[in-house]
């Protein structure tokens, strides 16, 4: 609950700050006509988008489990975002590239608003650095709860919505800073074509990120693993267990964030009786879900395992090692 709390303060922060700078970099980049300042409004417009879908998805992704979605409505998290991810390639990337080409063609003077575009620019920088900071805080948090570089949590996170406000706040960053530099050159140099490059610039810029938030959120649909140091965790625990033979098969998917489906598969000794494995199971389901709170559902199938079927299956998903 805690992890979702700070999900949603870091959204609505990044939402705050994008509305605002949205407004003032289109009022800028009207009364000066740079190309690079209304490419960092639409810029701002789609990550305003963003966060919306990315509230959305916080939002209904927490709806309880019901008849026609037994695993609950975790999913949805993921399919939010990755609207939000084509939102901003199609409402930023897509205009900031032609606005950069019609700038370049058109080739105007520099205005005498010029002033107005490096004020917006410095009011831009201080909130998407406030919101930066803030979606900074809450990944290093959440590498530092699952002991792990920054880096390895932005890419094995199961929540997009802080990747995708710290990526996008990142970008937004580099992207003012590409614009102060368009509108200088373009004063200095007389030529719009330094403005329009930026514009293109920042179109690019947007694009890269679109694509990579959309590939996380790919991953995440189509149906990740868990954590693989929680598997391993899993495995252990289960082959200490001493009704399990052996440990045959361990699956697991992410069903939303912080929420996993595991499914064993086990050999147990054959000297148990029915009612004996089944004391077993619930005592082990117990032990998994008070060790794993993400688990949030467990299903123990008893195999045998030298079924040969199934340890083809094994052996195509995992390679001798496992199988064997």
């Amino acid at each position: 609950m805690a992890e979702k709390n700070q999900s949603v303060v870091t959204v609505l922060v990044a939402l705050g700050a994008n509305l605002a700078v949205a407004v003032l970099k289109l009022i800028a980049g009207l009364l000066s006509g740079s190309g690079a300042l209304l490419s960092e409004a639409a810029h701002s417009v789609g990550d305003t988008s963003t966060q919306i879908l990315l509230l959305t998805a916080v939002r209904r992704s927490e709806r309880p489990a019901d008849r026609q979605h037994p695993f609950g409505y975790g999913k949805e998290r993921y399919f939010w975002s990755l609207l939000a991810a084509f939102g901003i390639l199609v409402s930023g990337a897509a205009f900031s590239v032609y606005q950069g080409v019609h700038t370049i063609v058109e080739d105007s003077e520099p205005s005498t608003y010029a002033w107005v575009n490096y004020v917006v620019l410095g009011i831009a920088l201080v909130l998407e650095g406030t919101s930066f900071l803030q979606a900074t805080r809450q990944v290093r948090t959440e590498a530092d709860e699952h002991d792990q570089s920054v880096s390895t949590q932005l890419r094995g996170s199961d929540d997009p919505a802080p990747r995708a406000v710290f990526t996008e706040d990142l970008s937004a960053v580099i992207g003012i800073v590409l614009a102060g530099a368009g509108v200088a050159l373009h004063q200095l140099t007389g030529s719009a074509v330094w403005d329009g490059v930026a514009s293109i610039a920042i179109g690019v810029l947007l694009t890269v990120v679109a694509f990579l938030l959309g590939q996380t959120c790919k991953t995440l649909l189509i149906g990740r693993q868990a954590d693989p140091r929680l598997v391993r965790s899993v495995w252990e625990l289960l082959e200490r267990q001493p009704e399990v033979d052996d440990l045959v098969d361990v699956q697991t998917m992410l069903t939303g964030t912080d929420r996993v489906l595991l499914c064993a598969r086990v050999d147990f000794v054959d000297t148990y009786t029915a009612g004996d494995l089944e004391q077993a199971c619930m005592r082990i389901d117990g032990e998994l879900r008070e060790r794993f709170p993400d688990l949030d559902e467990v299903f123990i199938q008893p195999v045998p395992r030298s079924d040969p079927d199934l340890r083809e299956r094994v052996l195509r998903r995992y390679g001798r090692v496992l199988a064997d």
